[in-house]
């Protein structure tokens, strides 16, 4: 089965050329400015509305997309697979972390969720063969530094409660919604394997439509146009992107990119909400960058 030749497709791993970073940088913009979006969107609707009607508009995206560039029907034997990324990715990732982030601290959270692109190193060396030079490693240990330093320069204190637990499942599951996509992109294109994960995952998503009908007469305009903006870019655009990137790189060097989430969301949310970085934050997202650099140019074997 070949890839849809009208969008970008899948290809074998290849270096870094501009093509494939220029879309990286916009995925983890677009992810980065999502942090503040959510905040706006929180204050008219629940986790489980805000997610459904987020990933609603991101079905009608995707559904847009598919008209202009085309998605074939895919194989039966694939459907399991694209259903398992639709709770990994959609229902299940979105469902634990807002609901762990209900009574877990956000510093707490972010920390947890900053391992994503560790446990996808260790399932991309266990699952698809993949290889990190000592250097890879050491990268990855210093970014995940740095995401600490960002979480302490906020004020946030670092506390386990049986909450807890949920966020770091939804951790685990972004993790593995990056890994085990890596397969399918060598048939699929990147705008296929997106659409239809997103799709199987906002039927998932279906049980929050009753309060979701509830709650849109009285929402605010902003907090609508908030998620109305969340399902577009930093969803239909940007895991369309991601899995463009994932068909050209290795899993575990293109989840070390997540690491530029956190510095790039807190300068969202200074110039979106008004909140100010301190100099300890600064400081952890200049490690952070650092060490996406060093597994990129010198962890891969």
């Amino acid at each position: 089965m070949k890839p849809a030749s009208s969008f970008p497709n899948a290809s074998p791993p290849t270096d870094l050329d501009a093509l494939t970073l220029g879309a990286a940088l916009l995925t983890i913009v677009f992810w980065a400015s999502a942090f503040a979006g959510i905040t706006v969107g929180l204050n008219a609707y629940s986790p489980g509305e805000l997610a459904l009607l987020r990933y609603l508009v991101a079905s009608v995206a995707f559904g847009i997309l598919g008209l202009v560039y085309g998605i074939r029907v895919p194989q039966l034997r694939d459907l399991p697979i694209f259903g398992v990324l639709g709770i990994l990715g959609v229902s299940g990732y979105h469902t634990a972390l807002s609901y762990g982030q209900q009574t877990v601290s956000a510093g707490a959270a972010s920390l947890l969720i900053a391992s994503a692109p560790i446990f996808t190193a260790i399932w991309a060396v266990v699952f698809l063969q993949e290889r990190l030079r000592l250097w890879g490693w050491l990268g990855i240990g210093l970014s995940f530094i740095g995401i600490a330093l960002i979480v302490w320069g906020e004020g946030q204190t670092f506390r386990f409660e049986p909450a807890a637990l949920l966020v770091l499942l939804a951790a685990l599951m972004v993790s593995g919604y990056v890994t085990i996509q890596k397969p399918l992109l060598h048939r699929y294109s990147p705008l296929e394997v997106t659409a239809y994960a997103a799709w199987l995952g906002t039927l998932l998503l279906g049980i929050f439509l009753p309060s979701l009908w509830n709650a849109l007469p009285q929402a605010s305009l902003d907090s609508t146009l908030a998620i109305v903006y969340l399902g577009i870019c930093p969803t239909a655009i940007s895991y369309t992107t991601w899995g463009f990137v994932l068909s050209r790189l290795p899993a575990s060097i293109t989840a070390s990119f997540l690491y530029l989430s956190p510095p790039l969301a807190i300068v969202i949310a200074w110039l979106w909400l008004g909140e100010i970085p301190t100099l300890l934050s600064i400081l952890g997202g200049l490690l952070a960058l650092t060490g996406v650099i060093v597994v990129n140019l010198k962890g891969r074997s």
